[in-house]
């Protein structure tokens, strides 16, 4: 599958805000404004002003309903949800070429808020998603104790852990250690 940079940034981002998210035992990683600024900082998030609590309050919400578009069945229930989300974000296609970046599409309204610019930016990169028929990809770790998001870009959609050195290793030594017992035994 073909994915243009500027698509696959935003999926990556949308990504790991799904997995800031509180899970079992692992605890909010957006609890307060500097864990946004920081995960803001680390995907180069541009055109970000000052920061308050509405702000983190609103990325959230959009966090959530990123969920509800991953853990969708089918393209008809998930594309009302993107569509919500691109709506809501009033937004405003610009095309652009800066910090380094090549030509790329910026779906958000200038000075939009940093929730805004999430969810026009990342919703568009879910709906190329869907229209492309590659919602399948949109998966969440199947190792019993993860539930990680992640976008399967592999040829023959077979990912199954959202990383194969965590995740997908553990699961493996885990069986191979259970056959030598079991051909021990």
């Amino acid at each position: 599958m073909l994915i243009p940079h500027d698509t696959r940034i935003a999926l990556d981002t949308v990504v790991d805000l799904m997995n800031t998210a509180p899970q079992g035992e692992r605890a909010d990683e957006l609890a307060d404004l500097p864990e946004l600024h920081d995960f803001l900082h680390a995907h180069k998030v541009s055109g970000v002003g000052d920061l308050g609590p509405d702000d983190l309050r609103a990325v959230r919400e959009v966090r959530e309903k990123f969920a509800a578009v991953f853990s969708a069945p089918e393209a008809r229930i998930a594309a009302p949800l993107i569509n919500q989300l691109v709506a809501g974000a009033g937004t405003t296609p610009q095309l652009t070429d800066h910090d380094g970046y090549d030509w790329h599409v910026h779906y958000f309204a200038p000075g939009a808020s940093v929730a805004d610019h999430l969810a026009a930016d990342c919703g568009m990169a879910l709906a190329f998603i869907v229209v492309a028929g590659e919602q399948e990809r949109l998966r969440r770790c199947e190792a019993p104790d993860c539930g990680r998001a992640f976008v399967d870009l592999s040829r023959n959609r077979s990912r199954r852990y959202c990383d194969s050195r965590t995740c997908g290793n553990r699961l493996h030594v885990a069986a191979y250690r259970a056959r030598r017992k079991e051909a021990a035994g």
